[in-house]
């Protein structure tokens, strides 16, 4: 049971990443649905830096739990992965002003609060 979660916690949070980089920043961009401008520039940036944070922790954490599963059992781990829950909801709630991202960022948040409660 718990591998699941591993697994499907970390390959959530992968998906949620590469959705997130192909709805918000691609297709907008495709579209031309921004003007050009500075506020168009710092969209697409925190877009882009919070969809490549979530692939490569959701990536990372894919290859901890094929390479060492054990890791993924002891507290500094976990708790890295509840703080970076964490940090991703604040800057969801913050930052992003529609409700796609937060609800892919909470499913993670509420996988990870299953994995720390079977420890």
């Amino acid at each position: 049971m718990r591998q699941i979660l591993v697994y499907s916690s970390f390959s959530w949070l992968a998906l949620a990443g590469g959705l997130h980089f192909a709805i918000d920043v691609v297709a907008q961009f495709a579209r031309g649905a921004r003007a050009p401008g500075p506020e168009t520039t710092l969209y697409y940036g925190l877009h882009s830096a919070y969809a490549l944070g979530l692939v490569l922790f959701g990536g990372f954490g894919l290859l901890v739990a094929r390479q060492a599963p054990a890791l993924l059992s002891q507290w500094p781990a976990l708790a890295l992965t509840v703080f970076a829950a964490a940090a991703w909801l604040v800057l969801a709630f913050v930052f992003i002003e529609y409700r796609p991202p937060r609800i892919l960022i909470s499913v993670f948040a509420v996988l990870v609060l299953a994995l720390v409660a079977t420890r």
